[in-house]
């Protein structure tokens, strides 16, 4: 019985639908289900293109190419840093080699004496090359000149003798020039023959002086010096001392006695020694230069002598030649 019942129930459902609708009824909208949560969609998601070959999009790998140089020079930048900290670094450290190393470690080992004993080295140094220039440049045969000019003096031939000795260079041709200077102005005008003789070696007296101190012009550098620097190593040796006994009482106890006074030790010996050498040098080429000078000296003085006797025979012969010609007239 129940079995018919819902038979005759589904065959009178289409016939009801039917009527519905034409009659304007609608039906109840069915209650709505739970919706699955929306999955986010990435812009760009579907516009993904397919890879064929030959046609890529070059949009792309602009921005990630666009993106590594950014990447990249943010890298370089700590690295360039590095390498100039890297580089000054190392400048330093062969700057320090280099003032610790060889003559320039020795000098900042010596002390501040060292300083004025170097400047003291280049001063002798200076001197001692031109002094040695100038005096071989004045070194001739000023004995072939002597015999050269008393000849034209026998001749009568004064102003040949004087063009004779400014041609030439030294001592020895400017004591000569200048005697014989006076002794031609004398002449021509006629002076008292007696005291031509006293003019002209006062003439060569004068002129003596401006030619020794011209040859000895810097030697007293080189006698201060030979004197000077020594001195200033011994000074910088009690120095040396004095910091050796201070290192060691402020370090006593914490390290070895000899090691605490090495550096004063080695400041003690390094200015005594730098004194040394720059002091006997100096000494040494004061004597060579004050033997030359005094060997000038003579031959100027010989030159002189000779001189003056020339003149006084030439002057002795002129006056009888004069008495002569007075007598013959009377």
């Amino acid at each position: 019985m129940t079995h018919l019942i819902l038979v005759l129930a589904l065959l009178a459902q289409d016939p009801l639908d039917a009527l519905d609708a034409k009659q304007g009824i609608k039906k109840a909208a069915p209650p709505p289900t739970a919706a699955a949560p929306a999955t986010p969609v990435t812009p760009g998601a579907n516009d993904v293109k397919p890879s064929i070959p030959g046609f890529e999009s070059s949009a792309q790998p602009t921005a990630v190419e666009d993106s590594k140089p950014s990447e990249s020079s943010a890298g370089q930048k700590p690295a360039a840093e590095e390498a100039g900290a890297e580089s000054s670094l190392g400048l330093s450290d062969w700057l320090d080699k280099v003032c610790h190393a060889g003559a320039m470690g020795l000098m900042l080992r010596g002390g501040m004496f060292m300083w004025p004993i170097l400047v003291c080295g280049i001063l002798a140094a200076g001197v001692i090359v031109e002094r040695y220039r100038t005096l071989k440049m004045l070194t001739t045969d000023a004995s072939g000149l002597r015999k050269e000019v008393t000849d034209l003096l026998h001749d009568d031939k004064v102003e040949e003798a004087l063009t004779r000795c400014d041609a030439e260079q030294g001592p020895v041709a400017a004591i000569l020039s200048a005697g014989l200077r006076k002794f031609v102005v004398l002449r021509r005008l006629n002076y008292d023959p007696g005291k031509v003789e006293e003019q002209v070696i006062k003439a060569m007296d004068d002129y003596g002086v401006h030619v020794i101190g011209a040859l000895e012009r810097h030697l007293p550098i080189l006698a201060t010096v030979s004197s000077v620097a020594p001195m200033l190593g011994f000074l910088g040796t009690v120095s040396g001392m004095v910091n050796g006994f201070d290192h060691i009482v402020a370090t006593l106890g914490e390290q070895n006695i000899v090691k605490a006074a090495a550096d004063g030790i080695a400041e003690a010996l390094l200015t005594t020694a730098l004194g040394l050498i720059v002091g006997i040098p100096a000494f040494t080429g004061y004597n060579y230069f004050t033997g030359v000078i005094n060997q000038f000296v003579l031959e100027v003085e010989e030159t002189a002598t000779e001189l003056i006797e020339t003149v006084t025979l030439q002057l002795a012969i002129e006056n009888r030649e004069a008495d002569d010609a007075k007598r013959a007239v009377s």
